[in-house]
C-alpha cells in the first residue's frame, strides 16, 4: 500500500517501527561511502598492465617519427588521435589529444570564451550577461565550472530521451546571451539516460541567436556499457555538418574511468575551424602534452576494439553492483509511492527522486547512520534542487557487501523521512 493512503494512526505506528529499526542500524557505526563515481581499488587492478606497455622494446618514437620523450606536437601523437576518435566514433582529423583530464579541457574552453572569445567573436567577459543551459539533474562539476566564471545557469528538465528540446530550442533561438549548454549524451550523470537520435538531431539543428553558442558535449561514458547490444551514438560532429552547424559542438572525452582516474588521456573533438581556434591559444599554454602517456595507452589498447574488450572487464565488476542496488530498491520501495529511480544500462550512477520532497532528510539520516551520499542539490546549478527530491547513488566504489548494507540503510532512510514528511 502507498504510504500516502495510510491513516495518521497507521503512519505513527509505522514511524515507531522504522525508528526502532534505524536505531539498530546506527548502533553498527557504519562508515560507508556512495558519494562519488570512483572505480574500486580492485577494479583498477585490471589496468595495471598499461604501466608495462612501453617495456616491449619498441622504443618511444610514434608512428610519424615524433620523439615522445621530447617537446612538441600540441595536437597529440597521430595514433592517440586515432584511438580516441575510434572510441567516440569520429574521424581523427577532428581530434586533439591533450592531458589527463577532460574536465580541465572544458574549464579551459569556458575560460577562453571569457578571455578571448571563440573564432573572433566578442569575449564573454565584455558582455553584460552570459548564460548556459543545464540539463537537470546533471553533473555537479559542470555546474561548478560555469558558476566559477559567474555564468547564469538555466535549468533544463531531463527526460529519458534527453533534455527538454522544446525549451532548449526556444531559449537558444531567442536569447543571444545563451552561449553554451552542458550535456552528457550517453549514460548521463546521474540519470543514466541516453539521448535519442531525435534529440541529437535537434541539437545539431539548433538555430542559435548567438554565433558563438557551443554545446559542451561531454561524451564521458561512451564505452561504459554494462550489457551487450548497448546503444551507439551517431557521430555528433558529422551530424552537425549535415545540419549546417559544423562549429556548434565541442565534444570531450577521456580514459579516466577506462585506464586510470587522473592518469589517463583526454581529448576534444570539434570542427577544423574550432580546432584551429583552440590551437591558436594552446600554443601559448604548452609546448606539448604527455606524449609518453599517450603512447603507453596506444601500445596497450591498440585500437577502439581493444578499449571495448577492456571495458567488458570493467562491466563485470560494476554490473553486479548496479544490479544489487536496483534489486534492493525494488524489494524495499516498490509500490510505496515514496520514490522513483532510474535503471541505467551503463555509466556510473543511479538517480533517485523522493516523491515526498525530503531528499535533505534522507541524506541526513544516512549520514547520521554512517553512509555518505553526494550532497543534496549537487545535481543542480548552485547546489539548489528546487524540489528537494534528487539524490545520486554511486555504486562503484564500495564492495558488494558494503553496497548491500548501504542501500538497505538508504531505503530505510527513504521510508522514515517519507513518513515524517507525511505526518507533517
Amino acid at each position: 500500500m502507498k504510504y500516502a493512503d495510510l491513516s495518521s494512526e497507521e503512519l505513527n505506528a509505522l514511524q515507531q517501527e522504522l525508528e526502532a529499526e534505524y536505531k539498530k542500524v546506527k548502533e553498527q557505526k557504519l562508515n560507508l561511502n556512495m558519494s562519488r563515481g570512483k572505480p574500486s581499488p580492485t577494479q583498477l587492478q585490471i589496468s595495471f598492465p598499461i604501466l608495462d606497455a612501453l617495456s616491449s622494446g619498441d622504443g618511444l618514437i610514434s608512428e610519424d617519427g615524433t620523439d615522445c620523450t621530447n617537446y612538441g606536437n600540441i595536437d597529440g601523437i597521430k595514433e592517440a588521435r586515432r584511438l580516441m576518435a575510434e572510441m567516440i566514433g569520429t574521424d581523427p582529423e577532428y581530434v586533439l589529444v591533450m592531458g589527463n583530464s577532460s574536465l580541465n579541457i572544458m574549464f579551459d574552453q569556458v575560460a577562453r570564451g571569457f578571455t578571448h572569445g571563440f573564432m573572433e567573436n566578442t569575449p564573454w567577459s565584455k558582455l553584460d550577461k552570459v548564460k548556459f543551459l543545464c540539463p537537470v539533474p546533471g553533473y555537479d562539476r559542470h555546474f561548478m565550472v560555469t558558476e566559477h566564471f559567474g555564468v547564469e545557469m538555466i535549468n533544463i528538465p531531463m527526460t529519458p530521451e534527453g533534455p527538454d528540446m522544446d525549451m532548449v530550442e526556444k531559449l537558444v533561438s531567442e536569447d543571444p546571451a545563451v552561449k553554451g549548454m552542458w550535456c552528457i549524451p550517453k549514460y548521463s550523470n546521474p540519470t543514466g539516460y541516453v539521448f535519442s537520435d531525435a534529440t541529437l538531431k535537434r541539437l545539431a539543428s539548433l538555430k542559435p541567436a548567438a554565433p558563438d553558442f557551443r554545446i559542451f558535449f561531454d561524451n564521458a561514458y561512451c564505452v561504459h556499457d554494462l550489457y551487450e547490444n548497448a546503444p551507439e551514438l551517431p557521430d555528433i560532429l558529422a551530424l552537425c555538418r549535415e545540419c549546417g552547424n559544423p562549429d556548434i559542438v565541442f565534444e570531450f572525452t577521456s580514459t579516466s574511468k577506462i585506464s586510470f582516474p587522473g592518469g589517463g588521456i583526454a581529448a576534444v573533438a570539434a570542427s577544423e575551424d574550432n580546432l584551429e581556434d583552440i590551437k591558436s591559444h594552446l600554443k601559448f599554454q604548452t609546448i606539448g602534452h604527455d606524449k609518453i602517456n599517450q603512447l603507453r595507452h596506444v601500445r596497450y589498447f591498440k585500437d577502439g576494439n581493444g578499449i571495448k574488450e577492456h571495458m567488458k572487464k570493467h562491466a563485470d565488476f560494476i554490473r553486479p553492483k548496479f544490479e544489487k542496488v536496483l534489486e534492493i530498491l525494488s524489494e524495499e520501495l516498490d509500490g510505496l509511492g515514496i520514490g522513483e529511480w532510474t535503471d541505467p544500462k551503463g555509466g556510473y550512477f543511479i538517480s533517485f527522486d523522493s516523491t515526498m520532497h525530503c531528499a535533505d532528510r534522507i541524506y541526513e539520516l544516512c549520514k547520521e547512520a554512517g553512509v555518505t551520499l553526494t550532497n543534496v542539490g549537487a545535481t543542480y546549478p548552485y547546489g539548489k534542487d528546487p524540489d528537494n527530491s534528487n539524490l545520486r547513488i554511486a555504486p562503484t566504489f564500495p564492495t558488494i557487501e558494503e553496497l548491500e548494507t548501504a542501500t538497505k540503510l538508504f531505503a530505510l532512510a527513504v521510508k522514515l523521512a517519507s513518513v515524517e514528511s507525511l505526518l507533517k
